[in-house]
């Protein structure tokens, strides 16, 4: 994790397969998610699936795989 100026940069590796992403959110929400507010609440400017890598490091790929034939 790296800390700028108004940014904070979360490096999200995969649990599963081990695929790393960069996510960038505004320092304030990244407080304010830290402190208890609802990740939807948080980063409204995130996708779904951002906010899921942050929470639990999972990539869209190996979500898809978890759920795969759910719901069919």
């Amino acid at each position: 994790m790296f800390f700028g100026e108004n940014t904070v940069e979360v490096a999200c590796m995969c649990p599963f397969c081990g695929s790393t992403d960069v996510i960038v959110v505004r320092k304030k929400d990244y407080v304010a998610w830290d402190n208890g507010v609802l990740i939807q609440r948080a980063f409204p400017y995130l996708t779904a699936n951002q906010r899921e890598r942050l929470m639990t490091g999972i990539c869209p790929d190996c979500w898809d795989n978890m759920f795969k034939g759910m719901g069919d």
